[in-house]
């Protein structure tokens, strides 16, 4: 089970800014009222990634088994939520697990990104993985027509292997191309959010071909749900945890800083930022009124940023609470050898574990902080693999939408997102964004741009 060392953000005698028992305690009826609202939510089945452990992950299994052998790659086109979790998974497990497979990830527009994919992979042995609920994600479109157009002028007699598409269950325009060409597909459930379904077909599929051990993933997750039932927050870590950032964010702590100490867990920084902030960051609170809220999250990276970052942390604003993630055992690990005995400057590294010193780094930056006044918390992997990365989503995913009921706000929502889309679509020359095209031409000349 993942550890939560909580006690640096509580109070204790040497934490000049730690947070009263008392403050806990006081809560108790806002822990109450949002317990209930996820209860009814649960109820409504509007929050569906609860009851993702259950999965019966066997037609996932029935596709790999007819999927021809020779397929050693696969290339997910997607954004957000349709890729961030298919990458922090594979990323965390790819040297660990000693994985089979390999898997890119197209998340961006970007010409020269899409060209060192393709400079990567060996178009003979990919399938491409299309991720896209609504069907009209710009992004993922125009990779899906790039890479679609190439596999097929390439392949023409069996391009339909190749391409699987993971999408709504019954509407929208993917839905009817999967019909007309006769592509294998996956679904986006309507029950969960973009960013809460990397334990869907979303991540599963590719977690799946590249070997990780889904029913693993699934148990870590169901696993940390039934550890998170209680309204007892000090019997509840997704609601500890949650309940700790509020009352700091309260307090003018606007900023979370994830700072795993594992280069392999560093792009779960990058998942649970688009969690945090797509979820809690909210113009307006459930009866309409501008409240603006929401905290930032930022990634670093132990031991690397204690070289960039810790200086502003420990000496700067006092405006962020920390979570360090930390492994105790590596499956690869190297012992440093005592190539100078004679020297002091160097011989107390000689014999020593390269993760026992990573690990003191870790354990000094807490002290550091701690010293300053900076509430932090340490979030303890007994090792790496998919049965703990699996507690791990489910304990932000659940975290974040009770957090989101303490602010009195959606978390499920992102109306902040349609604006930067609907000017995409203008600037395209998208048919039916003909008036806010021309918005934005006035806006052009007015600027002189």
């Amino acid at each position: 089970m993942l550890g939560y060392q909580y006690y640096n953000l509580l109070s204790s005698a040497h934490l000049v800014s730690a947070l009263p028992l008392q403050k806990i305690y006081a809560a108790q009826e806002q822990i109450n009222s949002a317990h209930q609202e996820i209860l009814a939510d649960r109820q409504a089945d509007v929050l569906g990634f609860y009851n993702l452990p259950e999965t019966n992950t066997a037609y996932i299994f029935d596709y790999l088994a007819k999927l021809d052998a020779r397929f050693d790659t696969m290339v997910v086109l997607g954004i957000g939520g349709s890729a961030l979790g298919n990458k922090a998974l594979y990323s965390a497990l790819k040297t660990e697990a000693e994985l089979p497979k390999k898997l890119f990830v197209y998340d961006n527009v970007d010409p020269i990104f899409l060209d060192e994919v393709l400079q990567e992979i060996n178009l003979d042995t990919t399938v491409f993985n299309v991720i896209t609920k609504s069907g009209t994600t710009a992004e993922t479109m125009a990779g899906y027509m790039i890479l679609v157009d190439l596999v097929k002028r390439k392949y023409p007699n069996d391009f339909q292997k190749r391409i699987i598409i993971t999408t709504d269950r019954e509407k929208g325009f993917l839905r009817q191309v999967i019909k007309q060409e006769g592509y294998q597909s996956f679904v986006v459930p309507d029950n969960v959010g973009g960013r809460f379904s990397v334990l869907t077909d979303v991540g599963l599929v590719s977690s799946a071909f590249t070997g990780i051990d889904i029913a693993a993933l699934l148990k870590g997750a169901g696993d940390m749900r039934d550890s998170c039932l209680t309204p007892d927050v000090f019997n509840n870590p997704a609601y500890l945890n949650g309940l700790i950032h509020f009352l700091y964010y309260r307090q003018g702590k606007n900023i979370s800083v994830m700072m795993p100490y594992s280069n392999a867990l560093y792009d779960f920084a990058d998942w649970y930022r688009q969690l945090w902030a797509e979820s809690l960051g909210k113009r307006h609170d459930l009866k309409g009124r501008e409240i603006f809220v929401g905290q930032t999250p930022v990634k670093a990276l132990g031991t690397t940023d204690q070289h960039s970052q810790v200086q502003l942390y420990t000496e700067g604003p006092n405006d962020k609470v920390f979570t360090f993630l930390t492994v105790e055992r590596f499956k690869h690990d190297y012992t440093i050898p005592n190539l100078h005995p004679d020297r002091e400057e160097v011989s107390y590294l000689g014999d020593r574990k390269l993760s026992e010193l990573l690990n003191a780094e870790r354990f000094a930056t807490e002290i550091a902080l701690t010293k300053a006044g900076r509430p932090n918390c340490n979030l303890v992997f007994p090792q790496i693999d998919a049965y703990h990365l699996g507690q791990f989503i489910m304990l932000y995913e659940i975290q974040t939408v009770f957090a989101g009921k303490l602010l009195h706000i959606n978390p499920l929502d992102q109306p902040g997102v349609e604006a930067g889309k609907i000017a995409t679509y203008a600037l395209m020359g998208k048919a039916g964004f003909e008036k806010e095209r021309a918005e934005i031409e006035q806006y052009k000349k007015d600027r002189g741009v």
